[in-house]
């Protein structure tokens, strides 16, 4: 199982990778005006499936929401240790 540090390491690594054949390097190279939509998608879905879809239709939603903030993450040079420092 995947936690929230395993997957931003992993997305590092991709990024890191420069893989062509990658999501996360594609999302990555999209830049952040595109990502910024994905994350304001991913939380209207999320928001919806909480209303209307019940707990494990919000729980995927939410992982998705989970996977794009990471990638804005590291379009952004934000670190978990300076997320951590806001919580």
């Amino acid at each position: 199982m995947k936690t929230f540090e395993s997957l931003y390491a992993e997305l590092s690594a991709k990024a890191a990778s420069g893989a062509e054949d990658s999501l996360t390097v594609d999302e990555l190279k999209k830049g952040t005006h595109f990502i910024g939509k994905k994350i304001l998608e991913e939380a209207g879905e999320t928001w919806t499936a909480a209303e209307y879809e019940g707990a494990a239709r919000t729980a995927e939603e939410m992982s998705q929401l989970i996977y794009h903030l990471q990638v804005m993450m590291i379009q952004k040079g934000i670190s978990l240790e300076d997320l951590y420092k806001n919580l």
